[in-house]
């Protein structure tokens, strides 16, 4: 054999030795980069199985210490009771006033994470996650919601915003028809309105419970729910926008259908619907709802319960006798911190407060903004009056 075809032969066979010894590594560091660049796609299946045990887990009979609502009542704001300002005092007052066997608790920015250490670490529920969760979230309005959430998960009782009067006792808030022993949760109806339900901006807020206001027994599965629904959305999210939980900002419709009203009445009914052996309950049996309603142990009263004088959705007045709280908004700043979907020339729809013409004439007049030309539209907002500044 020539000496070249020697010499050739053995550098083919050192370099086959050579690509053999390689190759798993190679193929190892190929599947790695292919599993990071899809692993949306890869772990799928494994959410999906996730989500089935955990629904499994939402279906289990309650197990509960306590056969009625305990006699707690729950805020939550930024400083304690003793530094509260005058308008937010004047409120809180009425809940230890009219409930003076009822224990009341106000949890703070100071002592929010000592409440969470103890329920939810080692010696609790022992869910490092969800207190991790917590401390991550930077949002103010989205960290209430929360809080709210696990305390009611921990303990129970009764949740009431800062500003929120109660205008009865909390033993009004069942009607005397009902043992009390059979109501898990009180919640009410706060927007009414499924007529706008394919409007692209009201229609994933037009039909909710309210969460300012609302009661429930410790431990209930609907709670964990929601409190995990909001978990896997907060993630998701980071995931999308590729930033960590804390550095998340949110707008407006966001905070309401993620941690807020939304959320809350979406997990409301998931957990009605998965106690009604899977037939699915929809709004559709709380629409122009005129007296409470009993579904699987959620109580649902009207409207007129916790959201009286809204002005939309039939919400009466606080002087009805069906008038439980009275909301004061003063402690709502939040919406000025989260962007509206806000039109340069026609401002937010939700100045309509869900008055059908409003609306109407809100959509026709942003309809015919998108064909007018980039001059006209310069001239018409260079004549539109200065807005007044958003009170905080």
């Amino acid at each position: 054999m020539p000496s070249h075809l020697s010499i050739t032969t053995h550098f083919r066979g050192k370099l086959t030795c050579q690509i053999r010894r390689v190759l798993p590594l190679y193929l190892a560091v190929l599947f790695l980069l292919l599993f990071f660049a899809n692993t949306h796609f890869f772990t799928t299946p494994l959410r999906a199985a996730h989500r089935y045990r955990r629904e499994l887990r939402y279906q289990q009979p309650l197990k509960l210490a306590t056969t009625s609502i305990p006699k707690k009542i729950w805020q939550i704001w930024k400083v304690g009771p003793m530094a509260f300002e005058e308008a937010h005092a004047d409120a809180a007052k009425t809940w230890p006033a009219k409930n003076p066997t009822y224990r009341y608790e106000v949890l703070t920015d100071d002592n929010a994470l000592e409440y969470l250490d103890w329920h939810y670490g080692p010696n609790g529920f022992n869910r490092p996650d969800l207190v991790n969760l917590y401390r991550e979230v930077n949002l103010t309005i989205v960290k209430a919601d929360l809080l709210r959430y696990l305390v009611m998960y921990a303990e129970g009782g009764v949740y009431a915003d800062i500003d929120v009067e109660t205008l009865r006792p909390v033993d009004r808030f069942i009607p005397k028809q009902y043992n009390t022993h059979e109501i898990d949760m009180i919640i009410g109806v706060e927007i009414d309105e499924p007529a706008f339900a394919s409007h692209p901006i009201l229609g994933s807020k037009c039909m909710s419970f309210c969460q300012w206001t609302f009661a429930a027994k410790p431990r209930l599965p609907v709670m964990l729910r929601l409190i995990e629904n909001i978990q896997d959305w907060l993630h998701e999210l980071s995931r999308q926008n590729d930033v960590p939980i804390a550095a998340l900002e949110l707008d407006f419709d966001q905070v309401i259908s993620g941690t807020g009203p939304s959320a809350f009445t979406r997990a409301v009914l998931e957990q009605m619907t998965a106690q009604n052996n899977g037939k699915e309950v929809t709004w559709d049996r709380f629409h122009d709802l005129e007296e409470s309603k009993l579904v699987n142990g959620i109580l649902v009263l009207s409207v007129e319960a916790f959201a009286a004088g809204q002005g939309h959705s039939d919400s009466g007045v606080h002087g009805g006798r069906n008038a439980m709280v009275k909301h004061h908004y003063h402690a709502s700043g939040w919406p000025s911190r989260h962007p509206r979907k806000h039109h340069p020339m026609y401002n937010e729809v939700e100045v309509c407060n869900w008055n059908p013409e409003c609306v109407a004439e809100w959509d026709k007049n942003v309809a015919e903004w998108k064909n007018l030309s980039k001059e006209e539209q310069d001239k018409r907002l260079a004549e539109k009056p200065a807005e007044k500044p958003a009170q905080s």
